[in-house]
């Protein structure tokens, strides 16, 4: 139980980072991410995760931002995804920075949440994971949720979209959190 304790407080110290960056960035820009329909949040997902395995294989950065800054990008893009599809009375484009930081952390915890429950479940194997598999994961969830939005967002047997998200946002999260003890 023990390791539970700092999951939730590594966890949270991530989120906290993340949540940060998209307040600021909510001042600079204001939200003009609301413009962007799920599957253009997916296709920007899919630009920083395929940026981080290319960091991974090749061991060049030649832009300059970090992996780190990759995926707190991912984190915060499947928050924005994620209010895009639940949110769906809120037709305004521009929301008062304090409405969009609320929403952040209304589904940030929604995450959370899920996290404790899979973490449980699955004994924190993500622990034993590799960074790159944990890239890997969220690519590959990335995919599931291009053929959903494909299929219309129509699933036979399979999580919906969202719950994509939320999965890719974890992942991200735990990716961070190794990045930090590595360090």
């Amino acid at each position: 139980m023990e390791l539970m304790a700092d999951t939730r407080t590594e966890y949270t110290n991530v989120i906290t980072i993340c949540r940060d960056i998209f307040e600021k960035k909510t001042k600079d820009y204001g939200t003009a991410w609301r413009i962007l329909r799920p599957s253009s949040l997916t296709d920007q997902l899919f630009i920083k995760a395929q940026r981080i395995r290319t960091i991974q294989e090749t061991g060049m950065n030649k832009v300059g931002e970090s992996i780190e800054d990759e995926f707190v990008a991912i984190v915060n893009y499947c928050i924005m995804a994620i209010i895009q599809l639940k949110e769906t009375e809120l037709k305004e484009l521009e929301l008062d920075p304090n409405v969009a930081v609320e929403l952040y952390a209304k589904y940030a915890q929604e995450a959370f949440e899920l996290m404790e429950r899979k973490n449980h479940d699955y004994g924190e194997a993500w622990r034993d994971m590799r960074v790159s598999s944990l890239t890997d994961l969220i690519l590959q969830k990335i995919f599931r949720v291009k053929q959903i939005e494909d299929n219309k967002g129509k699933t036979i047997i399979s999580e919906g979209i969202e719950a994509n998200y939320f999965d890719m946002l974890n992942y991200a999260v735990f990716a961070l959190i190794h990045l930090q003890e590595s360090k």
